[in-house]
């Protein structure tokens, strides 16, 4: 395929993720438009090369049907030649030239060795009904890339209102991740995940690397062309931190750390008050009984 953007999702709140991203992006060369789609209005000033990018036909629907604002990302589907990506990814290549040799829709995440994350009860039991190897299909949402338009705005909505669909495109409380998986795997295009075979680049994903990274990609072929932090803490050290931390101006990376530290106190502070109910809850079942 040949892309002729970059897409993505931003606001305020991951500025700094954005900003390693969009660098790290530039220094392989490519020099592509970078889209970004407001997650909301608390946006910033983008560097050169980048806009903000709304269709305000999906933005208005999806207002009103009250949906996860990252649901916004359903627009990319209206769209062809792009690679997605969330802010916090780093890019290693460029993709204009890893994705030139292939078509369709291209993702390389490891959700198919668990699949759960990327689907509902309702949108599983559509998938397996299509489909024995349904799992091989399934990605990360945050890093996808595609060469044709899989919908009309019209033909999105049509589609994401139908009763099977419904429940998991527009009233999944927690993400878009299982509604855009069920929306591509419905629109019947072929999904290739570079880390399966024939091709098994290594993982894209942090998380698989929580010692030294570099030992994996001894390959150049098997090398992955970008590395994605999703769902990853780094106030836990990790060597493969460094990648994104280069893309930091000194007092950039004093910002981030103070972030970290903040979000870490406040996730301790979430996860004591869930230990307790727990407790209070076995604590009742037991005088019960």
């Amino acid at each position: 395929m040949k892309i002729d953007k970059i897409i993505s999702m931003a606001n305020q709140k991951v500025r700094l993720r954005f900003l390693a991203m969009e660098r790290s992006l530039r220094a392989t060369g490519c020099q592509l438009p970078l889209l970004v789609i407001p997650y909301d209005d608390n946006l910033f000033e983008l560097p050169e090369g980048s806009t903000w990018w709304e269709i305000h036909e999906i933005t208005n629907w999806l207002n009103a049907e009250q949906t996860h604002p990252t649901m916004r990302k359903y627009q990319c589907l209206t769209v062809g030649n792009y690679q997605f990506v969330d802010a916090d990814v780093c890019f290693l290549s460029n993709p204009e030239a890893v994705l030139a040799s292939h078509s369709g829709f291209i993702t390389s995440c490891g959700h198919w060795r668990d699949p759960s994350g990327t689907c509902t009860p309702a949108s599983q039991r559509w998938m397996s009904s299509q489909s024995t190897l349904w799992q091989r299909d399934v990605f990360n949402t945050g890093q996808f890339a595609c060469d044709r338009a899989l919908f009309t705005v019209d033909s999105l909505k049509a589609t994401a209102l139908q009763p099977d669909f419904v429940e998991t495109c527009l009233r999944w409380t927690h993400n878009e991740q299982p509604g855009l998986n069920l929306l591509v795997f419905a629109s019947g295009v072929d999904i290739t995940n570079l880390t399966l075979p024939p091709i098994r680049i290594e993982s894209t994903w942090a998380g698989d690397y929580p010692g030294e990274y570099e030992p994996y990609w001894t390959d150049p072929q098997r090398q992955p062309y970008l590395i994605h932090w999703a769902g990853i803490y780094m106030d836990i050290p990790r060597p493969i931190n460094q990648i994104f931390y280069n893309f930091l101006t000194p007092a950039e990376k004093a910002e981030w750390d103070k972030q970290v530290q903040e979000w870490s106190q406040l996730n301790r502070k979430k996860n004591r008050g869930l230990h307790k109910i727990c407790r209070r809850l076995r604590a009742s079942l037991f005088a019960a009984s």
